[in-house]
């Protein structure tokens, strides 16, 4: 009679124990191998593993007393350490004699099968073997708390996750463990829940019951969800963050939702209870919240929450954005469109804005106006759909239209050279024409003037009507010139205020210097070239190129 762990073994004729281990091992290897025809069927390398593991299993059990089921797992369910074995023996010999033979003369690390066995992976495990101890059985806390959990129904193979993320779980003194289990038993759980639950959230069984945990639990029971529903929603491939899963169901409490609408969520979408899903379910409401969706509208998306993971999910509706954002949507449209269409647009995937662009043969601003009128004409622009061109919407000829009869108005005579360059020089709708006309007429100038003008230089009516306001105001308040000069020099207005400024500060500077004739027009100053200002003005003072250049990096940095 000897003591394994917590538990002790009688043998009812010790002196031949080992001989009947070897007899039933060897039976194990027939089962294993077979007749002839199924060894033909077995590979070489799979039939030294298999007798490999017998020879295994029995210096487990035989010679280092291990509980025949612990034995039996440990060799069964730890391939890396069998083959790294069979790499250190005669394989061409009896493979179960040379391993007998090598154990009984080097001893292994039995931490490193052990912690296989438990579902860990060599690269998982190196950081966690003890270094001062080889045997298992000198750690008799490690195996009375990995019996604790075999016996109260939970995975041999799962426990490594536990061990990896709560160690200090398999340090408990005698009973504490088994306390902790019953703890949770008291409070309703049933022992195959409480197995489940903690292989999936080890964090568990440290310190006191999970008050978060339990809260969770409170919460579904009292909607009408019984402990055998949750315990079925669970998955065995999932993690689980209680705390996060409690802040979700309070913020869905707040926005309105009860006990019962809770459950019903949880029932319907049980993807919401796992630790990744939390994580994106937290993200996309906060998502949804900055185009001004309100909590009852969120909370309303998640109960008809499409069949698409949560992460594809907030993946599609990002992917949106940056395709509206692309094409140069407003803001205002965009946050409308999601919060009109969020579950539309998140159940389906766009092609890139390039290929979308150049596949419907449209510009950007009738892209957003075709969106604007039936947002669901984006699923036609799935990934793996054949695109269509976009129908012709007539804006097109009406524009032209309109820019013919402006023109017309202002004097030009129709399909004269004059009027066909205006016409190629315009780059707009005709409908933005007059409004930029009224804008320059409304600073000041005459109307003839202002037809007069466009006449000379058309291409000033290519700029926004803010633009136009803002360059005239520059002219008149920076500049001090009258709103007149533009008559004599309309050009002024394509180009940029920061050349207008930096031409005419380092004109005042050459100047007071004396270097320049005091009389130049304001149409010399800013409408001759760069290379023409330099040659003619600015190198006619020796320090005009180095005042030149501090000026451009002033004004332009400003």
């Amino acid at each position: 009679m000897w003591q394994v762990g917590s538990l002790c073994y009688i043998v009812e004729n010790p002196r031949f124990y080992g001989t009947k281990t070897t007899v039933q091992t060897e039976n194990l290897d027939r089962n294993l191998i077979g007749n002839d025809q199924s060894i033909s069927k077995i590979s070489d390398a799979a039939r030294r593993e298999a007798q490999a593991s017998t020879a295994l299993l029995e210096y487990l059990h035989s010679t280092r007393s291990f509980q025949f089921l612990d034995a039996e797992h440990m060799s069964k369910y730890s391939p890396v350490f069998v083959k790294n074995l069979l790499k250190k023996v005669n394989i061409g010999a009896d493979i179960r004699r040379s391993i007998t033979r090598y154990l009984r003369y080097h001893p292994i690390n039995e931490f490193e099968i052990f912690f296989e066995s438990m579902g860990l992976k060599p690269q998982e495990y190196s950081s966690l073997l003890p270094r001062d101890l080889m045997y298992l059985s000198d750690d008799d806390l490690l195996l009375e708390n990995y019996h604790v959990m075999c016996n109260y129904g939970i995975a041999r193979n799962k426990m490594g996750k536990i061990y990896k993320e709560a160690t200090e779980v398999f340090r408990y003194d005698y009973g504490v463990l088994a306390l902790k289990l019953k703890a949770y038993e008291k409070l309703g759980l049933s022992s195959s829940f409480i197995a489940k639950v903690v292989v999936r959230s080890p964090v568990l069984l440290i310190g006191d019951a999970n008050i978060d945990f339990m809260k969770v639990l409170e919460l579904l029971r009292k909607g009408g969800l019984e402990y055998r529903r949750i315990e079925k929603l669970l998955s065995d491939k999932s993690t689980y963050n209680w705390s996060q899963l409690l802040s979700l169901l309070n913020l869905f409490g707040k926005a309105g939702y009860n006990d019962e609408q809770l459950s019903e969520l949880i029932s319907q979408k049980p993807w919401i209870l796992r630790e990744d899903s939390v994580d994106r379910a937290l993200l996309l409401i906060g998502f949804l919240l900055k185009f001004g969706s309100t909590m009852n509208q969120i909370c309303s998306l998640f109960l008809q929450f499409p069949k698409v993971q949560v992460e594809k999910f907030a993946s599609n509706l990002r992917h949106c954005f940056l395709f509206l954002n692309e094409i140069n949507m407003e803001a205002y449209e965009i946050g409308k469109l999601y919060r009109s269409h969020p579950i539309f647009i998140g159940s389906f995937t766009l092609k890139k804005t390039n290929s979308l662009l150049s596949r419907l043969n449209a510009g950007k601003k009738r892209i957003c106006e075709v969106i604007q009128e039936n947002p669901e004409i984006m699923k036609k622009w799935v990934k793996g759909s054949k695109i269509e061109w976009l129908p012709d919407s007539g804006e097109e000829l009406r524009s032209q239209m309109l820019k013919t009869k402006f023109f017309l108005d202002l004097g030009f005579v129709e399909n004269s050279d004059e009027m066909k360059r205006a016409l190629k020089v315009f780059r707009g709708r005709g409908a933005e024409l007059q409004e930029r006309f009224d804008c320059l007429v409304i600073a000041g100038l005459d109307r003839k003037d202002v037809c007069e003008m466009i006449k000379v230089s058309p291409q000033i009516l290519n700029q926004k009507k803010e633009v136009i306001e803002m360059k005239i105001d520059f002219l008149i308040n920076d500049l001090g010139f009258p709103v007149s000069s533009l008559v004599r020099f309309p050009s002024y207005l394509s180009y940029t205020m920061q050349r207008a400024k930096l031409r005419l500060t380092m004109y005042n500077w050459l100047k007071e210097q004396g270097k320049v004739n005091p009389m130049l027009s304001f149409s010399t100053i800013v409408g001759c070239t760069d290379n023409v200002f330099l040659s003619q003005y600015v190198d006619r003072h020796p320090r005009g190129p180095e005042i030149w250049e501090d000026l451009k990096k002033e004004i332009c940095s400003a």
